[in-house]
């Protein structure tokens, strides 16, 4: 009669068993996301070495309410992205928004309805671009750079190309100008959408959905999702972000302006890009999104607070763009010496 014996493996000495474990939790988070942190407390840093009004909490205030706007429409945008679409007509729908509630105001409409109608109006339009991307099988970039045309020329045409004043006693405007606990609603208003974005993104159907759909759509749709449908929410989540951007920048401003927005796509984009959302989908990151708004929210301040020409800040910014986006793009090998040191 023989014995059975069971074997186990000898345990891993404490040491390399820590580095191991330290390693796995580093591993957990979003590689591009780690490093954009890491660069945007760099560029931190250096600004504060540069001009000693950077780190005022009067200029990080500011800086938080300037961003806002931007941060809102990125998180929507990191759907759209992720799905693998692209949502170019966003500046567009910000500016027909600031100019549909400025002129409902003028009527005397109340403020808290002016709003509502303001997010409908950006839902709307992101929902045109939904149905013409997902139904029609038009390419989402061709759809959204035609509507920016259609929508900012709506907008013009409103207002003859003159911007429309809001009132400051308005509760509409305490949208954008007011403040709890000495930081700016719209800054409290970013938060809310980053923290919502990520419980989307990572915890709900449709953030799965979405990012399957970049991945793979073929197996989603195979697996009984409206594949479509889940598009065409997802661009009508950006227009009522664009929405919602726009009645925060006519709050701000006390102004409904058709030209306002011009380059906004382009530092929503950019915000996402750089956060670590591949621009051909199938990968997100909300953390990464809010890191990238406030980067390039950090770069614009800044070089202004540093005195630099006008005229220099948009080429000054644009190269660091592009030095960030190569750092981001060469996350894997950096990761991988990390990990190399870590483990050793």
């Amino acid at each position: 009669m023989t014995a059975a014996t069971s074997k186990t493996a000898p345990p891993a000495p404490p040491a390399a068993a820590e580095r191991q474990r330290r390693w796995e939790a580093l591993q957990r988070v979003n590689k591009s996301t780690l490093l954009m942190l890491v660069v945007t407390l760099v560029v931190i840093i250096g600004f504060s070495i540069g001009t000693p009004t950077f780190l005022t909490g009067t200029n990080l205030r500011n800086v938080a309410v300037q961003v806002a706007p931007a941060a809102i429409v990125a998180v929507a945008m990191t759907f759209v992205i992720t799905a693998g679409m692209i949502d170019l007509s966003v500046g567009s729908t910000l500016a027909l928004v600031s100019v549909v509630g400025a002129t409902l105001l003028r009527t005397g409409m109340q403020s808290m309805l002016v709003v509502v109608i303001c997010l409908a109006v950006g839902a709307a339009c992101g929902a045109v671009n939904g149905w013409f991307s997902s139904y029609q099988g038009i390419p989402s970039f061709i759809v959204t750079l035609a509507t920016m045309s259609i929508v900012r020329g709506i907008a013009l045409l409103m207002t003859k190309g003159y911007s429309i004043a809001i009132g400051s006693g308005l509760v509409f405007a305490q949208i954008g100008q007011g403040r709890l606990l000495g930081i700016g609603y719209p800054a409290w208003l970013a938060l809310v959408a980053v923290v919502v974005g990520i419980v989307a993104l990572q915890r709900m159907r449709f953030g799965q959905y979405v990012t399957g759909i970049g991945s793979n759509e073929e197996s989603v749709r195979r697996a009984g999702v409206d594949t479509r449908f889940v598009k065409m929410m997802a661009l009508v989540l950006t227009g009522t972000a664009a929405g919602a951007a726009g009645v925060i920048t006519a709050a701000r401003l006390g102004s409904g302006d058709a030209n306002s927005g011009v380059d906004f796509a382009m530092t929503v984009i950019t915000a996402v890009v750089i956060g670590g959302t591949n621009l051909l989908g199938g990968k997100g990151s909300v953390i990464g999104t809010a890191i990238g708004a406030v980067l390039t929210g950090v770069i614009t301040n800044g070089l202004t607070l540093l005195g630099l020409s006008p005229y220099l800040v948009p080429i000054v910014t644009g190269s660091l763009l592009i030095i960030v986006i190569w750092i981001n793009l060469r996350g894997g090998s950096m990761t991988e010496l990390l990990r190399r040191r870590v483990t050793q």
